[in-house]
Order: structure tokens, then C-alpha cells, then sequence
């Protein structure tokens, strides 16, 4: 066995008989050390160590207790027989343990733009929470999310987006796919089995439903969004609905169709599902108000997000529930746990309480209406540069004038997969459009046509612009419309 020597550097988080223990552990694990091996003596290795014998007793009980050693009385520690699997294993004692700095970021995966959140700010309220607030962090999130924020996401929404509501209707989750397991359940006390969902949309929350054991309608989308003639009738349903900003065309319901789904609902003892979906980033006139702001007979849960207008990294999603169906989720609420961060509940409160939230959504609509606008005009000007004379119309795009991505028509004969591989190694996040349910049947959907000149077929993408950064959107786009056309 190799001399054991404290490590200096270690003596600050780990006490002498831990090393200890670790360096024999890693000396077993090695090989260095055989099976049936006999150890050094308590006093001789406290010699060899100048350390105490109490120290080597208490690694040696360790490694004893874990299974490594064994021992014989009146003849001392061996060496336990471990499988050979175990053996081989890379020992991670004190000497060799990785530290944070060793371990590698993928941080050329996509392209990102700092600019799109003031950091700053969030460690600012993020650092009043621990100085100010730091002993509420000491007990359990409130299941149905922290008061304080849900406080501040009802005056915000009655401000913004026209939505009527109290803090006891609201309730927090750690995105939109956990609340949707919270409402799968409130809709099955309703004695409501069947949801529709727009086609093409957000397939995530189809799968939640499905698994679930709901059954799953798809109903098309125009340009007025879903097409409420083909909503069951007579049967109590829920439907999920983006009418602000749809995902992926970007259509919005207008104001007509909008008092007409609400009479479905209510003709229908229905429950509409209002997805808020990037509806305070829209890049012309003002965010159209919601549908929950219009509802009169109890029917819309109202479902918003944080994701887009703070960062990905943050899993803040909430919904808010008709007074009939926080009733229900009052009954059943004590069967679960809070699942978001409570300490981020808190700093995002404090940060929409001193205003930098309003800030923050001002920005980011000033910041990507340039972008949009810049990744529309480098796919107009380089989609046909690139172009050849039997394929003039290479790139066709749809530009929403809102959201974070746009929908594109590329006329080529790599596929999906290949196109977006492509943009993945240019640091650009593309995936096919295909991801939402989307199929070439899907003639009342207002995007690109389908085939090009000559008859290539097109691929449908969805090409998100928000994290280039603006200065590089059109050098980017060229080199992907370059790379596109090499066969």
C-alpha cells in the first residue's frame, strides 16, 4: 500500500481519518491492494502516518462497516473479497477526486445572447432572499406556490393581459407539464375524459393527457386559430388553446371567435385550457387581451410561463384555476409537494415587486422585433443568392411578427434531421416542424407552400432567432443557407 500522507488542501473539508479512509478505499479499488491482503496494524500505520491511533480506528471501522475489510480477531484487517467490477473502477479518494473546475461545458452547443437578460438585476433580488428572507428558506414551498409571487403574477396579468383573478385561484409549478398532471386530475373529478388539442401544436402536453388515459382530439388550426365547428358537442370536453400567439403558425384568434369558443364552453359544460404562450411578445400594436379576461360562466384555466420572458433555465410555470376547480384541487392538493425552487419563487417575486420584470418584457420586445426582423431579410437576400436558376424560391419564410422562432420552407432533398444537424453545428437552434404534429394534409394552416420549383420537396422548420445575438444573425444565416445547399 502506497504511504498515506494528509493532504493539506483537503484538511479544510474532510477530517484525517476521511482521507484516510478514501486513500485505502482507492488502494482496494486500484488493485494496489489485494483481495485477503492484510493490512498495517492500528499503532504501526499511526506511526507511518504520524497520526493518532484513534484515527486509524475510526477508518478502518469505516471501510469495515462498508464492506471493503474484514476482521479476523487476535490477527487483524484483511482485505474483503469485492467483485472484479468494483475492482476496476477508477478510485475517487482524497488525492483524486475531480473539483468543479475539471468538469467540461458544452458552451459552443447553440449560440446565446447575455443581452436578452439582465443577470445583474435577478442576483440582485436573488441575494435579498438570502440575506433578508433567508429563514423562510428554512421550510417546504407552499404546494400551491409561494404567496408573495402569487400575488405579483395577478397584478402583473390584470395589468397586462386583462386576466381577473385572486392569489388563492393561482397555482405555481415547476413547468407547464406538471400543472397539466394537476388539471389531468381536476378534469377526471369534472367527469371530463376527453381533450382537444390544436393541430399542429404543443405535443408535450398531448402526451401528458394521453398518458393519463385521456382521450386526445386534434382539431385544425387556421388563421383564426382552432376551427371551434369541429369541437364535439354535447360532450363535456376540455380544449387546449394558444388564441394569443398559436404555436407553431403564430395565428391569433380574433375577437369573434374568441366570444364563440366561450359559448361553445359554456353551451358545452366545457373547460377551455388557455395557453398565454409568448403573448406579451408581439412585435406590432398591443399583446391581445386573454380569453380568461372575457369569461363570464367560470370555463378557462389560464396557463402562463416564465421560460421565454426570463430564461430557460428557470422551470416557473403557473396556472390559474376557475373558482369551481380550486375547490377541487383544494381537496387533492395535500398528495403532492411543491416541485419549484422556493428560493427562485422568491427572488422572482422581488423581482417583478421592484419592476424589473416590466423592464425586463419592454426589452426583450424592442430586442427581438430587430432580430425578426434581421433573420427575415437574411433569409429573403441569401435564400435566393444561394439559390440556383431551377430553384429560385430556396428558403421561404412565415414571418408571426411574434414569439421567438419563425417557420421556414426549405426546398431541398437532405431531410429534416439533416437541415438541423446543419444549424446545430452552426450554433443554431432549429428542429422540424414535424416535432408539433404537423403533416402535409394539414391544408388550412397559412405557412409556406410545400413544394418548390422543380418539385423539390419542402421541409418545414421551425428556426428560433432569439438567442443570436443581433450583430450575428445575418453572417449566421448566410453560412447556413450556404452550408443547406451543398449537396
Amino acid at each position: 500500500m502506497k504511504p498515506f500522507v494528509p493532504s493539506e488542501k483537503s484538511r479544510s473539508d474532510a477530517s484525517i481519518y476521511i482521507q484516510l479512509y478514501r486513500h485505502i478505499k482507492g488502494e482496494i479499488l486500484s488493485g494496489n491492494l489485494l483481495i485477503g491482503e492484510k493490512l498495517p496494524s492500528l499503532r504501526k500505520l499511526a506511526q507511518e502516518g504520524e497520526i493518532s491511533v484513534t484515527t486509524v480506528a475510526l477508518a478502518y471501522n469505516q471501510l469495515l462497516t462498508e464492506g471493503y475489510i474484514t476482521s479476523k480477531p487476535q490477527s487483524g484487517y484483511y482485505v474483503a473479497e469485492i467483485p472484479t467490477a468494483a475492482v476496476s473502477k477508477k478510485d475517487l479518494g482524497a488525492g483524486n477526486r475531480p473539483e468543479f473546475d475539471d468538469f467540461t461545458f458544452d458552451r459552443g452547443k447553440l449560440s446565446y445572447d447575455l443581452d436578452t437578460f439582465d443577470f445583474l438585476k435577478w442576483k440582485k433580488c436573488s441575494a435579498r432572499v438570502f440575506n433578508e428572507y433567508a429563514d423562510m428558506l428554512l421550510f417546504e414551498s407552499d404546494v400551491q406556490g409561494e404567496p408573495a409571487l402569487r400575488f405579483e403574477i395577478c397584478k402583473y396579468l390584470y395589468s397586462s393581459r386583462g386576466v381577473s383573478a385572486s392569489p388563492d385561484q393561482v397555482v405555481i409549478g415547476a413547468g407547464s407539464q406538471q400543472l397539466t398532471s394537476h388539471l389531468a386530475r381536476i378534469l377526471s373529478q369534472m367527469g371530463i375524459d376527453m381533450v382537444c388539442t390544436e393541430d399542429p401544436g404543443y405535443l408535450p402536453i398531448q402526451n401528458v393527457f394521453r398518458d393519463r388515459g385521456f382521450g386526445i382530439a386534434k382539431i385544425p388550426v387556421t388563421e383564426n386559430g382552432i376551427m371551434i365547428e369541429k369541437l364535439p358537442a354535447n360532450i363535456p370536453t376540455a380544449v387546449y388553446v394558444s388564441p394569443a400567439n398559436q404555436f407553431p403558425t403564430g395565428s391569433v384568434m380574433p375577437i369573434g371567435a374568441r366570444y364563440n369558443l366561450l359559448e361553445w364552453a359554456r353551451n358545452n359544460k366545457s373547460i377551455i385550457l388557455e395557453d398565454d404562450y409568448d403573448s406579451e411578445l408581439r412585435y406590432f400594436g398591443k399583446p391581445v387581451p386573454a380569453l380568461q379576461g372575457l369569461d363570464d360562466s367560470d370555463s378557462v384555466v389560464y396557463l402562463g410561463s416564465f421560460s421565454s420572458t426570463l430564461f430557460p433555465a428557470i422551470k416557473i410555470s403557473y396556472m390559474i384555476l376557475p373558482e369551481k376547480m380550486v375547490k377541487i384541487f383544494d381537496s387533492i392538493k395535500d398528495d403532492y409537494t411543491q416541485t419549484c425552487s422556493k428560493a427562485e419563487q422568491l427572488t422572482l417575486a422581488l423581482f417583478m415587486e421592484d419592476g424589473y420584470y416590466y423592464t425586463n418584457i419592454r426589452k426583450l420586445r424592442s430586442l427581438y422585433a430587430q432580430k425578426l426582423e434581421a433573420a427575415v431579410e437574411a433569409f429573403e437576400k441569401y435564400g435566393s443568392q444561394f439559390a440556383d436558376t431551377a430553384n429560385a424560391n430556396f428558403v421561404d419564410t412565415t414571418n408571426t411578427k411574434s414569439g421567438i422562432n419563425i417557420t421556414l420552407a426549405v426546398a431541398s432533398n437532405k431531410s429534416e434531421n439533416e437541415l438541423c444537424a446543419i444549424g446545430k453545428s452552426l450554433g443554431i437552434h432549429i428542429v422540424p416542424l414535424s416535432q408539433t404534429g404537423y403533416t402535409e394534409a394539414s391544408e388550412d394552416i397559412n405557412l409556406a407552400s410545400s413544394t418548390g420549383a422543380g418539385g423539390i420537396k419542402k421541409r418545414h422548420l421551425i428556426f428560433y432567432f432569439n438567442q443570436i445575438p443581433l450583430d450575428e444573425i445575418e453572417s449566421r444565416i448566410k453560412d447556413l443557407v450556404s452550408k443547406w445547399q451543398i449537396n
